[in-house]
């Protein structure tokens, strides 16, 4: 792609607008009018505001492009309780979103929790799609063979996250400096995450009844049979196009949790970015833009 980051900004501009999904009301960033349809599906403690260079380069790729606030984030719509924010839940927000833009074929992009719906999502065969983009999160099989007590010690929050109301105050005090210093904290270029862009992150979460939704999503993580099947040892097998992307600088998931991906991928291809961390789209826009473009129009994807 030969427009820099700022030019695709200029040239296909975000706007937001409120959808009707699945009986909730989302906020949702779009780009593009292009007739092949792309869903991109952000993570903790994160908003559609993180999909903010990989949007227009979608429209530019003959893409149109929603990015959505997931239920409990943003001002989409925050229903109360953990059962809300139980899987099933989740996959009938992307199928609700799907319907409500009208696509025949679906094109999912995904990052941290979005990525964990969107595994889980395609496993369930729930509505046509043409291909998967993952971002550091591994395939729940893989990242269960290879999961290690190190890595259950990076892996403490979920844990502390079970316990009622103490996360949302951890978070929150002091205007949510915790989330704030999440971004800039585990990012190695922190050029990248100056004031402007944490307090993004820092205001969404300070919205009533916010904090506790964005937590309920990991108690209402295996709350359900189908959780636990796709994280067993036979889930159902991925056949279509999935990349990838890993900044191999995440301090919260080990790069080892991706080896053996290909065992339930079928037709797999995996990017490694050096010196990048867990916020990979954020962090190397440019390059995990290459790596979209050869993806997306069938080209092998760059080494």
């Amino acid at each position: 792609m030969s427009l820099s980051l700022d030019q695709l900004a200029e040239k296909h501009p975000i706007r937001t607008e409120f959808v009707k999904a699945n009986g909730l009301t989302f906020e949702v960033d779009q780009c593009g009018e292009g007739e092949k349809f792309a869903l991109l599906l952000h993570g903790f403690p994160e908003h559609s505001y993180s999909w903010r260079y990989q949007l227009p380069l979608l429209a530019e790729l003959g893409y149109t492009a929603w990015a959505p606030n997931m239920r409990g984030y943003g001002k989409s719509s925050r229903p109360k309780g953990v059962r809300a924010y139980t899987i099933d839940h989740l996959w009938d927000d992307v199928s609700g979103l799907i319907d409500a833009k009208g696509a025949s074929n679906t094109t999912l992009i995904a990052h941290d929790w979005g990525a964990i719906i969107a595994w889980t999502y395609v496993m369930a065969k729930l509505r046509p799609l043409e291909r998967l983009v993952i971002m550091n999160v591994p395939h729940p099989a893989a990242g269960n063979k290879n999961v290690s007590w190190q890595q259950l010690k990076k892996s403490w929050y979920i844990f502390f996250f079970q316990i009622p109301r103490l996360p949302e105050w951890g978070l929150t005090r002091n205007d949510a400096r915790a989330v704030g210093e999440a971004f800039r904290g585990m990012a190695i270029d922190k050029s990248r995450f100056p004031d402007e862009v944490c307090d993004v992150y820092r205001q969404n979460i300070l919205q009533p009844g916010a904090a506790t939704a964005m937590v309920n999503y990991y108690r209402g993580l295996f709350r359900t049979k189908r959780m636990r099947e796709m994280n067993g040892a036979n889930p159902p097998t991925i056949n279509i196009p999935t990349l990838m992307v890993w900044g191999e600088e995440d301090s919260a998931l080990g790069k080892e949790l991706t080896y053996g991906t290909d065992e339930f991928v079928r037709d797999l291809t995996i990017r490694y970015l050096p010196n990048v961390s867990h916020w990979v789209q954020q962090e190397a826009p440019e390059k995990v833009n290459l790596y979209l473009e050869d993806f997306l129009t069938g080209n092998p994807v760059r080494a």
